[in-house]
């Protein structure tokens, strides 16, 4: 079986992530990992923290910091373990998180309004980009339910170790809607427990690959880390 993280942060890109993408990239080989999925936040808080200020930024020079740790990921994983682009994205319409899987720098590049358009007019630009969106940790405190219609499926397994994901509620949300169910670390910090994400019958090696393993749900959720919650 081989080992896929959906959900992971940098931190060159992400401000509340603090590990650098070589020390994750061995991290994961260590852990027995084929794949990681890079899903650093694109949101507000992304381009603006105590140390910069990209906030006024045009919307390219934003998305070549953003996709800065995805290549640096990339060149220290040299070939020995697949890199995958993903994203993390927040609106600035609530406090909602979401995984999008399947979708290129291209795609990321055609979307200046991401984060004030609505979220079903971002949803559709995703599917028709081939892409999948799915609600991160959709039962963590000031998170809102979105409606399950909309999504590709939801996050129900989050291994983030200082937050309250409430995955038992997101499990069973899941299989009350009939919703696609995904998991993922939530990596942050050195800290953070890694034992999260897909196991498949063969490694995922692109985003095209694992877009249709995720649809026809081909693999089996991995939920072994220590998380309280």
């Amino acid at each position: 079986m081989f080992k896929t993280e959906l959900h992971a942060h940098s931190g060159s890109v992400s401000n509340c992530a603090d590990v650098p993408e070589d020390k994750i990239v061995e991290r994961y080989i260590a852990e027995g990992y084929t794949t990681i999925v890079l899903t650093n936040h694109l949101s507000r808080f992304t381009y603006k923290n105590k140390n910069f200020d990209h906030s006024a930024d045009p919307w390219d020079k934003k998305i070549d910091f953003y996709m800065n740790g995805y290549h640096l990921m990339k060149d220290a994983a040299a070939g020995r373990i697949n890199v995958l682009l993903g994203v993390e994205l927040r609106s600035n319409r609530d406090e909602n998180d979401y995984l999008i899987h399947g979708v290129s720098e291209e795609f990321l590049r055609s979307m200046p309004n991401i984060m004030d358009d609505k979220l079903e007019f971002v949803i559709d630009a995703v599917h028709e980009a081939g892409g999948l969106f799915y609600q991160a940790h959709p039962f963590r405190n000031a998170m809102r339910i979105t409606k399950p219609e909309l999504l590709d499926g939801i996050e129900v397994y989050n291994g983030h170790i200082g937050q309250q994901s409430r995955n038992d509620i997101a499990y069973m949300w899941a299989e009350k809607f009939g919703l696609r169910k995904i998991s993922g670390s939530d990596f942050h910090h050195d800290n953070h427990v890694v034992g999260a994400g897909i196991e498949t019958d063969v490694p995922i090696t692109s985003e095209a690959q694992l877009v249709e393993i995720l649809r026809e749900q081909n693999y089996t959720l991995i939920r072994s880390g220590a998380v309280p919650y």
